[in-house]
Order: C-alpha cells, then sequence, then structure tokens
C-alpha cells in the first residue's frame, strides 16, 4: 500500500502535468464534486480521499492525451503512491481507454460525473447569471438532449455513470448541480 499524497503534493503533482487552465480548472471542480457527494452518500471519513481522486483523474491527459487513465497509473506508482488512488483515478476511463471497471461507488460517482460536470458547466456559462445558483434541471435536460452543445461531453458515459450508481438521469444531473452550486459558493468556480 502506497502513501496518500496532501491536497499540497497532489496540486503540485497536477500541475506538473498539466498547465492549461482549464484543465486545471476542471479538476478543482472535479475534486469538489467528489467532496460534496462523499458527504452526501455518507463518506464523510474519506472526503479528503474523495477529494483527491477528484483532483487527480485527470493527471496524465495535459501531456500524454492519447495514453490517458494509462500514463496516469504509471506516474502514479513510480512515486509510490497509494494502490487505491490509482485504481479510482484510472477508473474513470472504463470501456474508453481502459478496462478498469469502477466498483467502489466512489468510482462510479467519478465516472458519471466527469463529463456531466462539463455539460453543466457549459449550460451554466450560457446563462445571463453565467452561474449554477439559478440553473434548472430543465435547462440542463434540454442540453443534453441537444448533440452539438458541449459535444465533447459523453451522453453515454453520462447515462451508463446513472445506470450504474442505480440512478435516474434527473437524479443524477440534479445532485451534479447541487454539488456544482456548493463548488461555485466555495470556490467562484463555475
Amino acid at each position: 500500500m502506497g502513501k496518500l499524497p496532501t491536497r499540497e503534493e497532489a496540486w503540485e503533482l497536477l500541475t506538473e502535468f498539466n498547465k492549461e487552465e482549464f484543465h486545471l480548472k476542471h479538476a478543482r471542480v472535479v475534486e469538489g464534486v467528489m467532496r460534496y457527494f462523499a458527504r452526501e452518500l455518507g463518506y464523510e471519513e474519506e472526503t479528503e480521499f474523495w477529494g483527491l481522486v477528484g483532483l487527480l483523474h485527470d493527471l496524465d491527459f495535459g501531456m500524454y492525451p492519447d495514453e490517458h487513465c494509462v500514463k496516469s497509473q504509471q506516474i502514479m506508482k513510480e512515486r509510490g503512491l497509494d494502490e487505491r488512488l490509482i485504481r479510482a483515478t484510472a477508473s474513470h476511463g472504463y470501456g474508453i481507454c481502459v478496462d478498469i471497471k469502477p466498483d467502489h461507488e466512489m468510482e462510479k460517482v467519478l465516472y458519471a460525473v466527469d463529463e456531466l460536470t462539463g455539460l453543466i458547466g457549459a449550460a451554466a456559462i450560457m446563462r445571463p447569471s453565467k452561474s449554477t445558483m439559478d440553473l434548472e434541471l430543465s435547462s440542463v435536460r434540454k442540453k443534453f438532449k441537444t448533440p452539438k452543445f458541449a459535444a465533447g461531453c459523453s451522453r453515454e458515459v453520462i447515462t451508463n455513470g446513472a445506470q450504474m450508481l442505480g440512478w435516474e438521469l434527473d437524479e443524477l444531473m440534479e445532485k451534479t448541480i447541487y454539488a456544482l452550486r456548493e463548488v461555485e459558493q466555495t470556490t467562484g468556480l463555475v
């Protein structure tokens, strides 16, 4: 069993391999969303771990997009990081770039919300308020059904993630909106 980095060590590692502000912002947003879900789903004692998983889930994407979720495992192993962290971060690429199926509820949440945070964030910045605070489920649902809107956000992955969790798609969307509202309130990020 390897070590779990501190939040500061995880950030240093992330910024070593990611320089673009877009990717760093996405990492922080997903970190906050994962912390929210840890508390909401009864994993309060694991909130820090869930946050680290969210922060580091795209560790390799900035420098190694063609080896996404593969190179990150190698990097983290070389740094002696905890196998649970390595597996959890890689599992969000299930069926896309790795065969590591999300098993733990936390892995399923990451798989489901990674793409969804992008879609909801895009929907929020299209609003006059540029905020999630007044964003309604019906707006997100409408954007979800428009393939050209946030086209890079896989609707299939989001749908599969909801199914993995045993949730209706609307439930996943609504909970993620609430999570993003908390992230926006605490960090200012949308």
